[in-house]
Parts: structure tokens; C-alpha cells; sequence
């Protein structure tokens, strides 16, 4: 099944008015064969459904998918060892559509095992804590470059990093301390990236990984959902682990291409008209709303190009992220990526006191 979900995966997905033609095609084939659905009684527990692969081709395979039933799942979608199944639905958002329709397009770096990716990149995201002054929140923003292994962790990368000025979180005043950060002496030393590094191994970000993972929509897809359930919170996590795909993370253009349609048909993806990154780049963005928080995390990319630019997170219930609706409360770009040979050598880093 995994198989027919990724035949002919390459051409373009058809318009909505063809999709609801071919569902409706596919509905009428369902009722002239009923021998295809068992129509024996239900059980306690919904009986699993088998569509024959024959009926799914003759009658379209992207109505199939629209209609949910390119895989055979029960009522709790599960397979028949209980595993949770992920069915991809048909992609909507159509910035990355576009943005997988020009994955190829660009220059493509081929690193090698034993070398570095680096990345350089402009950052703002959300700090509070306790200061003088009492407890405040702030915006930090930063300048980085990081060196990032083609296999390994992050453990393993380089860091050299610079505080820039702050900026205040919406509401509140920015602390002395946090203005005076940035102009601490001694920025700029090679640090290493991490102290450690826990994530799972599906969530791995090196490019050795990265290059092994799906090239088809559907198999990505599955990939995004790895061990996750159904509903919102599952939903929030895949679009969510995009993000770690991006921001400093290097895929080959086939992988890339099938990460953008995978996350275009994550439910809730919407099209934002225009973005700014965290350089002040104007494009247009990917979104998704997290109504649990209040906040919209976008996904920005080059109106022409559609190259990846950065990505931001804007207010959307001023009561759940207390702060006004569009505010900016995170924000990255990513500025320049590059192949090196070796890394700069990390330091011991600064301890308080």
C-alpha cells in the first residue's frame, strides 16, 4: 500500500473541482461492487474495511486519497498490529506546494561524511526570568553561525554566536541587564552547539539522516508523524518538526521536495499573504494555528523563488499568548549555507561568576 500511495507521485495533484469529480467516480464504483467492503455486522470494535488496490486505480488514485481510504485502517487508525496509521490527505497550502515544485531549482550542496554544513542566521526569540528589576520578559535576538557535522549530533557542532540588541516582549519593558548582555565582551568565541542531545533518532537533523528518509509525499509524511497519534496535538507536533528541518538543517532536493508536500497537507496548513523573517526579508508563508497557545507558527519563502527564507510566530488570542493579535514573538532567517571542511575548535564556556 505504501507502494501504490507513492505511484505517479511526481505529477501535479489535480484542482478541487476534478478531486470532488473522481470522488464522486469512486463512490459510485464503491456501490456497484459491494463485495469490495465486508458487509458482515459490526462488533464491539470497529471491523476493519479492505478496498481492493485494483478498485483504488481504476477509480483514481487521488480521490482515494482525498476520500481517506488509500490505506485499510479500522475506526481507531490503526493497522492490523494496532500500529497507528497516518494517511496523507490532499495537499491545500499551496506555498509549499509551490516551494516543492522548485526544490531542484536552486544550487544543490552534496557534502560529504567527515565535513560541516554551516549555517548563518539571524534569531529572535522569547526570554524571561528574574532580573533586578524584577521578573520581566524580553525579546533576544541574535547573530549565529553554527558549523553542524554531516554526521552527528548536535553535540558534536560549533557555535560562534552574538547578542544584538533587544527587543521588549509586547507590554512588558526590556531589563538593563538584557541590553547590557549585548554588549558583553568576549562574543564571538567558538563555543560547542550543545551539551548534550536527546532527541530520538527519527528526530535526528544531520544530513547523513536526513538523506535517508523518504522521497515520496506519503512516505514523508509518515515520517513527520512518527510515533504520534490523531487530533490537534498531533498535528501542532508534525508541523512543528518541520521547523527542525529547516532551521538549521540541510536536505537533499528530493527529500526537500517531499517534505514541503507532506507538510502542505498537514491539517490546518493556511497561506499567509506576507511574512517578514528575522532580517526583515518580505515573503510569503506557510502557516499553521495553534489554538491551544494562541500563536501561528509561519514558514516564510521568496515570492519569486520560493527558496526558504526563515519563519516567525505571530499572536493569534491575545488572552492565551498575552500578547496583542500579530504581535511577532519568535522569528529566525536563514541567511547562508555553505560546506566546510573543518570546524573552529570550541572553547570552554563562560560560567557566571
Amino acid at each position: 500500500m505504501k507502494e501504490l500511495a507513492g505511484l505517479r507521485s511526481e505529477v501535479p495533484r489535480p484542482e478541487p473541482a476534478g478531486l470532488r469529480a473522481e470522488e464522486e467516480r469512486l463512490r459510485a464504483a464503491f456501490a456497484a461492487a459491494p463485495a469490495v467492503v465486508s458487509s458482515a455486522a459490526p462488533a464491539a470494535r470497529p471491523r476493519k474495511r479492505w478496498i481492493s488496490p485494483r478498485l483504488l486505480v481504476a477509480g483514481g488514485l487521488a480521490a482515494a486519497a482525498g476520500a481517506g481510504v488509500l490505506v485499510a485502517v479500522n475506526g481507531s487508525g490503526e493497522d492490523r498490529d494496532g500500529r497507528v496509521v497516518h494517511v496523507m490527505p490532499v495537499a491545500a497550502e499551496r506555498v509549499l506546494s509551490k516551494a516543492a515544485d522548485n526544490a531542484g531549482r536552486g544550487r544543490e550542496l552534496r557534502p560529504r561524511v567527515g565535513q560541516y554544513l554551516v549555517f548563518e542566521s539571524r534569531t529572535m526569540d522569547q526570554a524571561e526570568g528574574a532580573f533586578a528589576s524584577g521578573y520581566a520578559r524580553y525579546l533576544y535576538r541574535t547573530h549565529r553561525k553554527v558549523w553542524y557535522p554531516v554526521k552527528g549530533t548536535s553535540v558534536d557542532g560549533v557555535i560562534i554566536g552574538r547578542s544584538l540588541e533587544p527587543r521588549p516582549y509586547p507590554g512588558w519593558p526590556i531589563p538593563q541587564e538584557a541590553r547590557e548582555q549585548a554588549k558583553e565582551p568576549g562574543q564571538g568565541t567558538p563555543e560547542r552547539l550543545a551539551d548534550f542531545d536527546q532527541r530520538a533518532p527519527f528526530l535526528r537533523t544531520d544530513y547523513a539522516y536526513l538523506s535517508t528518509l523518504p522521497t515520496t509525499p506519503a512516505g514523508m509524511y509518515e515520517h513527520l508523524y512518527t510515533q504520534l497519534g490523531h487530533g490537534p496535538d498531533a498535528d501542532a507536533e508534525a508541523w512543528n518538526r518541520v521547523s527542525g528541518m529547516l532551521r538549521e538543517a540541510y536536505l537533499p532536493a528530493a527529500q526537500r521536495a517531499a517534505l514541503f508536500r507532506a507538510a502542505a497537507a498537514i491539517p490546518g496548513a493556511t497561506t499567509v499573504g506576507t511574512a517578514r523573517d528575522a532580517y526583515g526579508r518580505t515573503g510569503v508563508a506557510a502557516a499553521r494555528n495553534d489554538p491551544r497557545m494562541g500563536l501561528r507558527d509561519e514558514y516564510i519563502f521568496d515570492r519569486k523563488t520560493y527558496q526558504y527564507l526563515g519563519m516567525r510566530t505571530t499572536v493569534t488570542d491575545a488572552a492565551k499568548a498575552k500578547a496583542p493579535v500579530g504581535s511577532v514573538v519568535a522569528s529566525s532567517a536563514l541567511l547562508k549555507v555553505e560546506v566546510a571542511d573543518t570546524a573552529p575548535s570550541p572553547v570552554a564556556r563562560r560560567t557566571p561568576g
